[in-house]
């Protein structure tokens, strides 16, 4: 397998950027992980190092991944494997959309894409690794989203290089929002919340905004993403009140936005330079200025993560032409 220079050391920081003043009644910062330096960065890139490092470990020889026609997750993971001179074979659910742009890049990978009805995923998936064990291959498997122990790792780091950066930036956070979706970007950030708060320090909260799933199952997917994780220490750290997840503002599910998602994309792009989509980062900021007012939460340091998507940014300008 090839190396990849860039995982071979621990990413740097992200950086963190103030926004105008015009977003409410509170001090709002952005953390720009969408400027990681790999395949146009996001929560994907940071979860893609650690999967790096298991992969190099292994002896696979190609890699597999579940994921929607605007998953950033593919297109970083297409990326990932074609660096290092591995095929990756994508499972995804059928759709009638128009190909997005994430979709066009990861082809340019040569990935393959299997479609499917999202009834029959799971089955495609079990039949497509036993196709290619058959064959000889050994396959990698990474759950949709980079769901899993190494997804759950990078945003715990995440979490301490927040916390260290309060520091250098001069300011305290109060909580951090983010768009939360398969769920092991808020695993890894509640863990490190979790240990703080155990070690008698102070560090924000995280509050998780649902792009997709409701509730109940959005919390119980995170849980035990923390669950698994944290292994034999999860009674010693775990507490749910920590564990803020609303599903309040998903718009009816994946994909799904309105007009006031599109007005905060203009204005946060217009006003700061910053790209956001309507499926994952503004879907996710918008809720976030509605949770804030609707709490009547203001005078706070809060920081928002930027997790990424910005080919996205373009399918919705396409759309809107």
């Amino acid at each position: 397998m090839n190396k990849i220079a860039l995982f071979e050391h621990p990413l740097k920081s992200t950086p963190l950027v103030p926004l105008s003043g015009q977003y409410g009644d509170n001090r709002i910062w952005i953390k720009r992980d969408d400027l990681i330096p790999f395949s146009f960065g996001g929560n994907k890139a940071r979860k893609a190092a650690e999967f790096y490092r298991t992969i190099m470990e292994s002896d696979a020889d190609l890699v597999m991944t579940y994921g929607s026609n605007c998953s950033n997750h593919c297109r970083v993971i297409a990326n990932l494997a074609f660096a290092m001179g591995l095929h990756c074979h994508i499972i995804s659910p059928d759709s009638k959309e128009e190909d997005s742009y994430n979709r066009l890049i990861t082809e340019q990978f040569g990935a393959t894409v299997e479609t499917c009805p999202v009834a029959e995923v799971s089955a495609t998936i079990d039949a497509a690794m036993e196709t290619f064990r058959a064959k000889g291959n050994r396959p990698f498997f990474i759950m949709g989203g980079g769901h899993g122990i190494e997804g759950t790792r990078a945003y715990e780091k995440v979490y301490e290089e927040i916390c260290l950066q309060q520091l250098e930036y001069g300011t305290n956070f109060d909580l951090i929002f983010h768009a939360s979706g398969t769920g092991s970007t808020q695993a890894g950030l509640t863990v490190g919340h979790l240990k703080y708060l155990a070690a008698g320090k102070t560090g924000p909260k995280v509050i998780g905004i649902s792009i997709a799933r409701e509730g109940k199952r959005g919390r119980e997917v995170i849980r035990e993403g923390i669950k698994e994780y944290l292994a034999a220490d999860y009674e010693r750290f775990y507490r749910d009140q920590e564990l803020i997840f609303t599903d309040r503002y998903r718009l009816g599910g994946y994909g799904n936005y309105n007009e006031e998602v599109e007005q905060i994309i203009g204005k946060v792009m217009s006003r700061e330079g910053i790209p956001m989509d309507t499926t994952y980062v503004g879907k996710a900021f918008c809720g976030m200025q509605n949770y804030l007012r609707e709490k009547k939460i203001t005078g706070k340091n809060i920081l928002f993560i930027h997790t990424g998507g910005t080919p996205l940014y373009f399918d919705h300008l396409k759309g809107l032409s």
